[in-house]
């Protein structure tokens, strides 16, 4: 066989292809940017900043951003806008422990934000879909409150609402409708916007689509109005006077055993302070007092010591105390409220059910052991669960106990309300995170349950913020951080129940249907439209 040799114009040869200039490229990034730069202004709406209102321009820009994208972009953009979030928001988690689980947890964390994008995406092409969209973001929430490891709903969008014209709607449907018309507000701000780009272009929009958008702006805005009757502070039951303990904590350099007393002896000798302020008659004699979760991290029924040092306490004020304490009891270790009376001793306890993960047990033990055994050290046991909603009978009054953690779950505060609590006590130790935000973000959970189930609510920490809550979310009194102090006030009590709380989890799941149907609409429509382009 003769080969012939062919010659080649050099016009015909594929000329390797040029680099894309600068702009296409910073251009092509322009949509992740903005999404991490979006994350990031959602953040600074949170406490202990009161910008709640950037909530609405940051939804608003992240509808922008997925509006018309694939799956996979949208999957991609929304990850980047959670770790926009939630990076800064949860950099306490590793005050104590390193960067290493806070950096874990974010990650996890941020996959949810990833599939709450790609639904977005996928019903931004359906008519009302800032509807269907702020739906799909409250099942996303209420995924995340619930998985993995019995859920963690740190950053609701609700708990960065408690300055905001949007609180009242907390009474109405919990923190599920609070966040849910957040969203569609700022989702309804980018439609009208879009819309009104449109216009320009066009000279035409569709008069339906521009009712939606305004709708979606209007009607939260509206409800949240309406919703305001339902915000009282006035007492149904007479009222109780409180006194709220922050004894401090020590600073370090103390072996474990010592500073363990030292915390218990700081939060009685700030008791014993008071006693002699209300014995000398500049403060008025409380009916109760109320320290913070691990006032005393020595078991009072197992070392006489401690017990010695909480009774002389109770005995020099006269009035019971709930005592945050540590016990071990039939071979398990409880987060424990005790409340102490000056006479009897103990009469009745709490033990916290919903305990945090990775501080108080440690799922996959033997992974994580492998990985740092230093995480696996730092808890060494595991605490066990309680069983039952915690409402103490104290002088006529019925408080009901969420302790620290347990006030980011909808459900560990509204059944102590469903058990008959008139006041809500949220006793909290947050020296461990420094000067963090996480006690001012903790604290906004607490207002915004206030207002939920229309409830005073009392926060006595270790070492601050500690605060006393009106039932209409505003804060009476607080302390700084890092002082010894207390708080003493007379305070409403309460019977009647919130909407939010009658209907319990009936709105979120509401909502979730919503949510599962608009996106059923747009994989149908999808596979439609793809059907008819492959028949054409």
């Amino acid at each position: 066989m003769t080969v012939t040799a062919t010659s080649v114009d050099e016009s015909d040869q594929v000329q390797p292809l040029a680099p894309a200039p600068r702009g296409a490229r910073l251009l092509r990034l322009l949509p992740a940017l903005s999404a991490a730069l979006l994350g990031v202004l959602l953040y600074v709406s949170f406490p202990p900043r009161t910008l709640w209102w950037l909530a609405l321009p940051a939804f608003a820009g992240l509808g922008w951003v997925l509006r018309g994208r694939s799956w996979k972009a949208a999957l991609g953009l929304g990850y980047l806008f959670g770790l926009g979030f939630l990076l800064p928001l949860l950099v306490w988690t590793g005050v104590e422990v390193g960067p290493g689980p806070w950096i874990a947890l974010v990650v996890i964390e941020a996959i949810f934000v990833a599939l709450v994008g790609a639904g977005v995406a996928a019903v931004s092409r359906l008519p009302g879909w800032p509807l269907w969209a702020a739906a799909l973001w409250t099942a996303g929430e209420a995924a995340r409150a619930r998985a993995p490891f019995n859920g963690f709903p740190w950053g609701k969008i609700a708990f960065g609402q408690a300055d905001g014209v949007f609180l009242p709607l907390a009474a109405v449907g919990g923190t599920p409708v609070l966040g849910f018309a957040v969203v569609l507000c700022g989702f309804g701000l980018c439609e009208i916007v879009r819309l009104a780009v449109e216009r320009r272009r066009t000279r035409a929009v569709q008069r339906s689509a521009a009712a939606v958008a305004l709708l979606s702006v209007a009607v939260p805005v509206a409800g949240a109005l309406a919703a305001r009757p339902l915000v009282s502070d006035k007492a149904e039951n007479g009222t109780v006077t409180v006194a709220v303990i922050q004894g401090n904590v020590p600073r370090a350099g103390l072996d474990f055993n010592a500073q363990r007393r030292a915390v218990l002896d700081y939060h009685a000798r700030e008791t014993e302070r008071l006693a002699a302020a209300v014995d000398a008659g500049k403060v008025d004699r409380p009916d109760f007092v109320l320290w913070p979760e691990n006032s005393s991290d020595i078991d009072p029924f197992a070392n006489d010591d401690a017990r010695d040092v909480i009774d002389r306490a109770a005995k020099a004020v006269g009035v019971p105390i709930s005592v945050g304490g540590v016990v071990e009891r039939d071979g398990k270790l409880l987060n424990e409220q005790i409340l102490w009376d000056p006479a009897k001793g103990p009469l009745q306890t709490y033990d916290k059910r919903q305990i945090q993960p990775f501080g108080e047990y440690l799922p996959l033990r033997t992974m994580i052991g492998a990985i740092n055994s230093e995480w696996t050290s730092m808890v060494r046991q595991d605490f066990s669960r309680g069983s039952k909603p915690g409402v103490f009978d104290i002088e006529g009054a019925k408080v009901g106990l969420a302790t620290c953690y347990e006030a980011a779950f909808d459900w560990a505060v509204r059944d102590t309300v469903t058990d008959g609590a008139q006041m809500i006590s949220v006793p909290s130790n947050n020296a461990t995170f420094g000067r963090s935000e996480m006690t001012y973000q903790q604290l906004a959970m607490s207002r915004v349950r206030a207002v939920e189930h229309s409830r005073t609510v009392t926060v006595p920490v270790t070492s601050g913020v500690s605060a006393i809550i009106l039932p209409d979310g505003s804060i009476s009194q607080k302390t700084g951080m890092f002082v010894a102090d207390s708080l003493v006030q007379e305070v409403p009590l309460r019977s009647s129940k919130t909407p939010a709380t009658e209907f319990g989890i009936l709105p979120e799941m509401a909502l979730v249907l919503v949510a599962a149907g608009g996106l059923g609409w747009a994989i149908g429509a999808g596979m439609r439209r793809r059907r008819g382009e492959s028949e054409a």
